[in-house]
């Protein structure tokens, strides 16, 4: 069930534990996709935090938030560009973005199969999608007084299959928010320090987010239809060592 938008902003814009997951998933995403110049940029859930970077050279960047959420106005002092819509039925063409980001959606959906057939279809030819869920593993996932405390967690193998199952090739995953989930002032000033441990010691030390990058994956048309053969060559001797065809009896052969 998906969280109340107002919920959602007042995390990551008035707290400061939400700031901090908002910087660090957001310099993870800019990793993968430091700019996005002349594309077309979608987030869907509420993905708007992390888009901001794109408003500038993007050729268009839409924060598509789902009825059951609510919808806020975004980006903050400048034309809106967010927009409700249902959950696994958006305003927008069939193969028209470049880059897809869903963060807060895929874990609360109801409808994830459905969710991410939607997500398939928007996707252009050489697109990329970035999933952020929670870490079934972590901190994170545990604590209901985050948005990632809400929902399915997820394992990267979990989630990498399930995305298989929908015709999506995982590229890439990341894991991130090593700092415990506390407001308390220790741990948001010790923040960067578990960050930069938990990147380092990752094979013991679980992130609270998991991110991982997918592509669609084509296959060749498959049933009837009409099939091209290369053409065979040439063969000169075919032939000549096969057995000449019976000559057909007529009666002039009767003796």
């Amino acid at each position: 069930m998906h969280q109340d938008v107002t919920d959602l902003r007042n995390f990551y814009y008035r707290s400061m534990l939400g700031r901090s997951a908002q910087q660090h998933i957001r310099g993870k995403m800019l990793s993968l996709w430091p700019e996005a110049k002349g594309q077309t940029v979608a987030g869907f859930g509420f993905a708007v935090p992390l888009l901001r970077p794109y408003l500038g050279d993007a050729r268009r960047v839409i924060g598509l938030m789902p009825a059951q959420q609510g919808v806020m106005p975004w980006p903050a002092g400048m034309p809106n560009v967010s927009v409700l819509c249902e959950e696994v039925l958006w305003p927008i063409e069939t193969g028209h973005v470049d880059k897809l980001v869903v963060m807060h959606g895929l874990e609360m959906s109801e409808q994830p199969s459905n969710l991410l057939q939607e997500c398939f279809r928007v996707l252009g030819p050489g697109g990329r999608a970035l999933f952020i869920v929670p870490n079934r593993s972590g901190l994170w996932a545990r604590t209901e007084g985050t948005p990632f405390g809400h929902g399915r967690p997820y394992t990267q193998g979990q989630l990498e299959a399930q995305l298989k199952r929908h015709a999506f090739l995982p590229e890439r995953h990341l894991h991130t928010l090593f700092q415990p989930p506390s407001p308390k002032r220790f741990w948001r000033k010790t923040g960067n320090s578990w960050e930069r441990l938990g990147e380092r010691f990752s094979m013991v030390m679980a992130g609270g987010v998991l991110m991982v990058e997918a592509t669609k994956r084509v296959q060749l048309p498959s049933g009837p239809g009409v099939k091209a053969h290369a053409p065979k060559g040439l063969k000169v001797l075919e032939g000549l060592g096969a057995a000449k065809p019976e000559t057909a009896r007529t009666g002039l052969g009767d003796a």
